[in-house]
């Protein structure tokens, strides 16, 4: 797939770039005895922390990112193990964003490490090859890596990007993204979890090229409401444009604790209440969100936060609360204190058009229905009768320190 650059580009040209274990390599860069050397950002290996990221070389050792701390000791005893200093790696975020932008105004981070371009030339603009080439010589000269997918569509340029990792440029050329897609396995498709792939290996389709040959009924039926639009990805078709929020919008709530706070249990509860009540702000509001950020803030004062761009938007706390506890999870241990706890949502759409945001990794659309329906008849019974008529479990928690919501 590659040589894209001798012949003339037709159609969209879409870059996804992602930093090669930018965590990792950040660290790396600010301390050159540890480069070569497996390194490991995350939570206490003596806790029940996580990994955020890892170098390379700790990846050869099988650690991979959202691994237990302590599993990834015992299978790298060696490694340098470094707890995350998010301020440092937003600014070197800012610095590679600022480099994507001199290329194209039409830029899309979906992380601190990942974003979207559209560099679609038009009739003499340059060719997206040799942006792609440029940008990773620019990347370079930060000391950092990245690797870029150069397509037609965010979905084949997204999975090109971690075709060559690290460090590699992929092109699919236009016309030839069903070839490049067919035979890798269809957990490469963004949106297929475990859950899906094992019911559509049920079926005997363990390949993208092979669930793309379904039609959209079967399709529907197998994987439910997004079953059509997960075919037509892996046909190579994906007509969602790069989004550039401009004048950025946000709802959000932050929870201040009337003491640092270090066990697992209290932070999760909290982040769930937060998350249930900014899905239900959006709910009131006839709005769905696909960007979602967790705000930290340490006993040193440091605030942190941390963000994920989802690919269908939602406004069920069920939906959030997953994507809220990952994120919370890649930037806090247990046992380092913490003194406040925000959630927030952006990159609005309008409810009308929301789609089944996890329908690939397991629930079909009346059980979708019937949360979605529970979820407004419980706002309604609060509106009602006040906050606490109706309440889960794990939303029972001390809120008299809550400084209140807050919108940007």
């Amino acid at each position: 797939m590659q040589q894209g650059w001798d012949t003339p580009w037709a159609g969209r040209g879409i870059l996804h770039v992602d930093m090669d274990a930018f965590f990792a390599s950040v660290e790396q860069l600010d301390h050159p005895e540890w480069r070569g050397r497996p390194v490991i950002v995350g939570g206490d290996r003596a806790s029940r922390g996580v990994v955020s990221t890892c170098s390379y070389e700790a990846r050869a050792f099988g650690v991979r990112s959202a691994m237990p701390s302590s599993q990834a000791a015992r299978l790298c005893p060696q490694a340098v193990w470094v707890s995350p200093r998010f301020g440092r790696y937003a600014e070197l975020s800012g610095a590679v964003r600022e480099i994507l932008a001199r290329y194209t105004p039409d830029v899309e981070p979906t992380s601190i490490d990942e974003a979207y371009l559209d560099v679609t030339p038009g009739a003499s603009g340059p060719h997206p090859v040799s942006l792609a080439e440029a940008i990773q010589r620019e990347v370079d000269e930060l000391s950092l890596s990245c690797s870029i997918g150069v397509a037609t569509s965010k979905t084949v340029a997204k999975i090109a990007s971690d075709h060559d990792k690290p460090h590699g440029i992929t092109v699919v050329e236009p016309g030839r993204e069903r070839e490049f897609l067919a035979p890798l396995g269809v957990r490469a498709l963004p949106g297929i979890g475990a859950s899906t792939a094992a019911r559509l290996a049920q079926s005997h389709i363990r390949t993208i090229g092979q669930l793309a040959t379904l039609d959209h009924a079967t399709a529907f039926r197998l994987i439910g409401s997004w079953g059509p639009d997960l075919v037509d990805r892996a046909r190579g078709i994906d007509p969602r444009p790069v989004l550039v929020e401009r004048g950025v919008k946000s709802i959000s709530h932050e929870h201040t604790f009337s003491t640092d706070v270090r066990e697992r249990s209290e932070v999760e509860d909290a982040l769930r209440s937060l998350v249930a009540r900014v899905a239900a702000r959006l709910r009131k509001k006839d709005l769905v969100a696909r960007t979602f950020t967790v705000k930290l803030r340490y006993a040193d004062f440091s605030t942190p936060t941390v963000r994920r761009t989802v690919e269908m938007p939602t406004d069920l706390d069920e939906e959030m609360f997953p994507v809220a506890l990952e994120l919370l999870r890649s930037a806090w241990s247990p046992g380092t204190g913490l003194r406040l706890l925000g959630f927030g949502a952006s990159g609005f759409a309008d409810s009308g058009v929301q789609l089944d945001l996890f329908s690939a990794c397991g629930p079909d659309d009346d059980v979708r229905s019937r949360r979605a329906a529970l979820a407004r008849g419980v706002d309604a019974v609060r509106a009602r009768f006040g906050a606490g008529a109706v309440k889960r479990g794990a939303e029972m928690m001390d809120r008299r320190e809550d400084p209140g919501p807050h919108s940007e």
